[in-house]
């Protein structure tokens, strides 16, 4: 394909192409631009015609970059960013254009939406995606600008900053920590059978095996939730907990340990100033609630 001629690049092969690339499938990509399957195949080819480069692989798992679909994308992506900045304006150098970030369904229901909504009013220009995910989203693959992961990654070339370090506790209403106190029956809100692999779960499996789980959630802001209702306690972070009027903590004598949290970005986004300025942002969000925390 090297030798094939080069033609004029079409942004709509562009764009098709980095849905594919952060998506990972023909279903998904056509799914987020509205266009079906046969658009998007088209539009790749069109892209690695005008390139004269395979851009990607298909195998069982999805579509993977090659390696020069891999430098294509990081292109990409910065052509992607400019449109948006150029869309809302860039006479005043204000903050502008899309920054996605990733982060754990708990974090982001229970304190980071309420904040970073703040932020696309200070910045008028300034877009904000906030996509919760139990799984590691790719950075690489620019699924995100932004990650927010518990306990500290290790793959690709990026920056891991810690945000702070999340305590948990037993939380219910005043009525249902009463009557676990009084040595009444543990009765708890745990999550999903699904769910079962992750530490929290495990962790209450191991320690409390004999309690009964009353209620199932999929994450532990939910979980909070279903903790008004008296129904039972649940084993959920303190920055939840505390910041519910409905709930107060209760002592049981153990408790899942405590985990660090990190804000990871792209190494080559440290000199972009949206990003960089989110990332000091959210920094700052944790630091200001610190106690909410541990």
């Amino acid at each position: 394909m090297t030798d094939q001629k080069r033609t004029a690049l079409d942004w709509e092969d562009v764009r098709i192409f980095v849905a594919l690339a952060r998506h990972g499938s023909l279903s998904a990509a056509a799914r987020m631009l509205s266009v079906n399957h046969a658009t998007i195949a088209r539009r790749l080819r069109s892209l690695e015609e005008s390139l004269g480069e395979k851009l990607v692989e298909r195998r069982p798992e999805g579509y993977v970059l090659t390696p020069a679909g891999t430098r294509a994308l990081e292109a990409a992506s910065d052509m992607e960013q400019a449109a948006q900045v150029l869309k809302r304006g860039v006479a005043d150098g204000a903050p502008a254009g899309l920054v996605r970030i990733n982060s754990s369904p708990g974090l982001s229901a229970g304190f980071l939406a309420s904040r970073l909504v703040n932020l696309t009013i200070r910045y008028p220009k300034l877009d904000i995606d906030l996509a919760p995910a139990l799984r590691s989203v790719s950075l690489e693959r620019h699924e995100a600008d932004i990650a927010i992961r518990f306990d500290k990654p290790t793959d690709g070339d990026i920056i891991a900053r810690l945000l702070t370090t999340v305590g948990y506790g037993f939380y219910g209403t005043e009525e249902a920590c009463r009557s676990v106190e009084a040595n009444g029956e543990l009765v708890c809100i745990g999550f999903n059978e699904a769910d079962a692999y992750l530490s929290a779960a495990k962790w209450m499996s191991e320690h409390f095996p004999l309690a009964r789980v009353a209620f199932r959630a999929k994450d532990q802001f939910l979980q909070s939730i279903a903790a008004r209702s008296g129904v039972g306690l649940a084993l959920i972070p303190h920055y939840i907990g505390r910041s519910d009027p409905l709930l107060r903590s209760c002592d049981l004598g153990a408790c899942l340990p405590s985990r660090e949290v990190y804000l990871v970005t792209r190494r080559r986004d440290r000199k972009e100033a949206t990003i960089r300025l989110v990332a000091e942002e959210i920094i700052a969000m944790f630091e200001q609630a610190r106690e909410l925390f541990l």
